[in-house]
């Protein structure tokens, strides 16, 4: 067989990111003679910090984190899937969303990406642990701190994740991060979401302050005494008992006070350079990737963790991941949909790296607070 056409695509190094399509590139190029798409991949961090545009420049195709779609509404990066697409395709893709996920890639007037992947950070447990320690499920904020106390407790909180969940704390304290033009979010919330986390992360276990929710969840897994998550952004593998050789289970958030936390939307959307050659080729194969067909069948199976309702409310994607989807819908559902602006990727790298640096090292929270907001400032500019 002759090869006509060749696409690259850039997503990154897990069985999550990775193993759906290269498993959904092989069937189409079976289905589509004479086409091959080569799948590459990068680590989580790179996929957080590497500029779209130069990923644009060498990929056909590319798995992004939705706040990178405001650079591309305002920069030659992407093709807007909406002059390209089907009404119906798109208004099906949207009816099926988990949570805020296709919406998340619309932006000024555009779709940027298809929604081929949800996440947001869920809490997770070791059944077997929770039954040896004689321990319950936290329900509240204070009850995860008596938990942590006893060192069963482990929390992401390298820098990106940390600044996810300073999000997570100011919503649940009452107060909506980006409000306004001058500050995230004021003073009094923004210290007493800093001291919250820091108290959490303090308590939990070694190592925290280094992983990301990847290294987590192998920590979960790995056979130690670590019994519960918080919140992590949800890999289903881990709930699978053909992955993870200790399954996890996992569910929804506890509670601040009053207020059952909300978590900050992840996941994953399919995208295609404007670079690309083969534009209608490439079309062909999102559409493929995204359909419920494909979603709730090879996409699944293969290790991915759809974004196609359907797929999520499957009762058979549900027995094989151990209730995953189902016992955490209604948190994507809940979860708070992060700034899109074109100036927000570099603000997030920066401002992460100052949660972390007081998460570390203490201080005065309010200190912290300023050069997040003076790094919000410059971003808007």
């Amino acid at each position: 067989m002759s090869i006509d056409v060749t696409l690259t695509g850039i997503t990154w190094n897990h069985t999550r990111g990775y193993l759906p399509m290269v498993a959904t590139a092989q069937r189409f190029s079976e289905t589509h003679p004479g086409v091959v798409i080569d799948w590459q991949k990068r680590s989580l961090q790179e996929f957080a910090d590497t500029p779209l545009e130069r990923l644009a420049e060498r990929f056909d195709l590319l798995i992004i984190d939705h706040p990178f779609v405001g650079y591309a509404a305002a920069h030659p990066t992407l093709l807007p899937l909406d002059k390209h697409l089907p009404a119906s395709f798109l208004s099906d893709q949207a009816a099926n969303s988990v949570g805020a996920s296709h919406a998340s890639y619309h932006y000024n007037g555009h779709q940027w990406a298809l929604a081929v992947d949800a996440a947001t950070p869920v809490s997770s447990y070791r059944p077997d642990l929770l039954e040896r320690y004689d321990v319950q499920l936290p329900q509240s904020w204070d009850d995860l701190l008596d938990l942590a106390r006893r060192g069963l407790v482990a929390v992401p909180a390298i820098p990106i994740d940390s600044l996810m969940n300073f999000y997570m704390l100011c919503l649940a304290i009452g107060e909506e991060p980006f409000a306004d033009t001058e500050h995230v979010v004021s003073e009094g919330t923004g210290a007493a979401a800093l001291e919250q986390l820091r108290e959490l992360v303090s308590l939990c276990a070694a190592g925290s302050l280094e992983r990301n929710p990847i290294a987590t969840y192998e920590a979960l897994v790995g056979g130690g005494d670590l019994v519960y998550c918080p919140f992590a952004y949800g890999y289903s593998n881990y709930a699978r008992p053909e992955y993870a050789p200790k399954p996890l289970r996992f569910g929804g958030l506890v509670r601040l006070g009053a207020m059952r936390l909300r978590s900050t939307l992840g996941g994953t959307g399919l995208a295609i350079s404007r670079r690309c050659q083969h534009i209608e080729v490439a079309l062909a194969y999102i559409q493929f990737v995204a359909s419920p067909r494909c979603q709730g069948g090879m996409y699944v199976t293969s290790g991915g963790q759809p974004g196609h309702r359907q797929a999520w409310q499957d009762a058979e994607v549900n027995r094989a991941s151990n209730h995953f989807f189902m016992d955490t819908l209604a948190t994507l559902d809940d979860a708070y949909l992060r700034p899109r602006y074109a100036g927000y990727i570099p603000f997030q790298d920066h401002a992460g790296l100052a949660v972390h640096r007081y998460l570390r090292e203490g201080g005065d929270p309010r200190a912290a607070l300023m050069t997040i907001d003076a790094l919000y400032r410059h971003s808007l500019a």
